[in-house]
């Protein structure tokens, strides 16, 4: 921090020295309150609605109070996602403070101290492994803390690992998805795994392309790990993943009921559309988050919701 001094009039300071300083704002619960609201990413809180994608997938709510447990897995991976972003702001704040969008982040700019952050992450990471306790519920207590440990793990070191990075930030999704079918006692189907498992993994790769093409150079300066992609070859894998996405997709549909079939079929198309503008939407240069393209773009949300429809459709014909 630095200081500003001023002399007494009259008063001899001798040689003159430059010396800033910088009044600190005084406290305020609510800026306060809106810089921790900030930090914990609202506009990522939609994530954990995987939880309910297996009991949904599986036309079934399983046990009793099926949609109360799937409340629970859902503030459970809130929890553990806000503590994950604590840390993380902590662990990237000097990056962030050169980043044209992350130094704006309340920790970066100052607005939300650091040590405070640390202590909030321990209470959410502490509710979010306690959610399971009270339910009674060992796999959501595993699910919640292999992605509490996993992200923790990504925050201080696995960040700057090539491949791993993307791996570790795929599993994010992935673990909500078990985590809420851990709760509800509904046994998710291979294909659909291997579905969600790569729309996740597609997800992360495109966060990495769109970075690296909005940022060119500076990119490796606020994301070390980037020197080691390339734009083409993520570009490629974003479009490798994404037939894998659909032919998984396609793998599941047959895989229903007849009854269900011709509509899960139908919903392939929808689908197969919001692929392609999502890498429409990705191959232009901006700094925007991925998750932004994905629930901010008109097309983008018309064709997730025609999948939606005829997906539910699907699930609950006779």
């Amino acid at each position: 921090m630095t200081f500003n001094q001023t002399a007494a009039p009259g008063e001899d300071t001798g040689p003159q020295t430059a010396v800033t300083v910088a009044a600190a704002p005084a406290f305020s619960p609510a800026r306060w309150s809106r810089a921790v609201l900030r930090t914990t990413r609202p506009r990522q809180w939609p994530k954990n609605l995987l939880v309910f994608a297996a009991p949904l997938a599986g036309a079934s709510l399983g046990r009793n109070g099926g949609i109360g447990y799937a409340l629970v897995a859902m503030v459970a991976f809130g929890c553990a996602s806000a503590a994950v972003y604590f840390v993380n702001d902590v662990a990237d704040v000097e990056r962030d403070r050169r980043h044209p969008v992350k130094r704006n982040r309340p920790i970066a700019s100052g607005a939300l101290p650091e040590q405070h952050a640390i202590v909030l992450a321990v209470l959410a990471a502490l509710i979010a492994v306690g959610a399971g306790v009270v339910i009674r519920e060992p796999l959501l207590v595993a699910t919640a803390s292999l992605y509490l440990c996993s992200s923790f793990l990504y925050s201080f070191k696995l960040k700057h690992v090539p491949y791993v990075e993307m791996l570790i930030v795929a599993s994010g999704f992935v673990l909500r998805l078990l985590g809420g079918a851990a709760a509800t006692h509904v046994t998710p189907s291979t294909w659909f795994l291997l579905v969600c498992s790569l729309g996740a993994l597609g997800v992360a790769v495109a966060k990495r392309y769109t970075e690296l093409t909005s940022l060119g150079t500076d990119a490796v300066k606020h994301r070390p790990v980037m020197r080691w992609y390339r734009p083409n070859m993520l570009r490629a894998g974003q479009v490798v993943i994404g037939i894998g996405v659909l032919g998984t997709y396609l793998m599941w549909a047959l895989g229903e009921n007849h009854a269900a079939r011709p509509w899960h079929l139908a919903s392939a198309l929808p689908l197969a559309f919001a692929l392609i503008r999502f890498g429409v939407l990705t191959a232009r240069r901006t700094v925007r988050p991925v998750e932004d393209l994905i629930t901010r773009d008109a097309i983008m949300l018309c064709c997730e919701l025609a999948w939606l429809v005829l997906f539910c459709v699907g699930l609950y014909v006779e």
